[in-house]
């Protein structure tokens, strides 16, 4: 086994064709992968690989090495091994293997995701991603705060439990998805978005990927929202008995449909009524 594969060597320049650039250690040649100005005798650094040729490479535009996480995008899924990831290496795909992926295939990453993840090497010599664990994304990410609250927010999944959904969002806070705030489970490495709905101990945010209540509200219940919201003492002077003609006149609807979507605010918590008319309860 070649063991510079997957480390970052420095190698020294040894022919310089006109396609070409090689560069050798310790009795093995590499063909550097990337654009240097270099002369031969001269040293140069990179990652060692085997490109999918099988050939001996080193690349200078170091993306990812063994302890050295970054994000990395799904190029391709094989049910029989798992799924490749570019890193940036030039003429390679990295694949994570389907030991480290859901059991449930649905779950698994698609092309287009992303994943955070870092180099292996077996013992043959080949390279494997192997995606960060909560404890690393620990190390890296922010404290969530209280402020955050009902802030949206846009993240990847990177862990999946049965209680919920882990998520790391593109300025590094973590977040907990419960099982109960979301309509499906998110895949690996999907981007969701959601809203921040609390905050746990230990800086964790809770997120939820449900809708806010107004935004599942039909177009009636959400223009008479809104006049509420913009009415002074966020009230208005129409409910369930006041006369269909004022209700047309005012809102362009009839009563039925003002009673309708009056129904679902008030389902939705976001109004209450009495005989003297309709106000909003979570703007005061």
């Amino acid at each position: 086994m070649n063991k510079q594969l997957g480390q970052i060597i420095t190698a020294v320049i040894s022919e310089i064709t006109e396609k070409a650039v090689f560069a050798q250690k310790n009795g093995q040649t590499y063909q550097v992968t990337s654009e240097v100005e270099k002369q031969v005798g001269e040293e140069v650094s990179g990652l060692a690989y085997l490109d999918q040729n099988d050939r001996l490479s080193l690349a200078t535009d170091i993306p990812i090495a063994e302890d050295r996480y970054d994000w990395a995008e799904v190029v391709n899924v094989q049910r029989d091994l798992g799924v490749f990831v570019d890193i940036g290496l030039p003429n390679k795909d990295i694949v994570v293997s389907r030991d480290h992926l859901p059991d449930i295939r649905q779950l698994w990453p698609k092309v287009g995701d992303r994943l955070y993840v870092t180099l292996e090497v077996d013992e043959a010599g080949r390279l494997w991603g192997r995606m960060a664990t909560q404890d690393i994304f620990q190390q890296k990410a922010h404290k969530g705060s209280k402020t955050q609250h009902n802030n949206d927010i846009k993240g990847h999944v990177f862990e999946l439990r049965q209680s919920g959904s882990y998520i790391i969002t593109s300025d590094f806070y973590l977040a907990y998805i419960p099982t109960e705030e979301r309509e499906q489970e998110p895949r690996l490495g999907q981007l969701v978005t959601g809203r921040v709905i609390g905050l746990r101990e230990d800086g964790i945010l809770y997120a939820s990927l449900k809708p806010r209540a107004h935004e599942v509200l039909d177009d009636d219940a959400q223009m008479i929202y809104e006049v509420i919201k913009r009415s002074d003492n966020h009230k208005i002077p129409y409910h369930d008995k006041s006369d269909p003609e004022a209700i047309r006149a005012f809102f362009g609807i009839s009563k039925g449909a003002f009673k309708r979507a009056v129904g679902r605010l008030m389902k939705q918590d976001l109004v209450e009524q009495d005989e003297t008319g309709t106000r909003a309860t979570q703007l005061d």
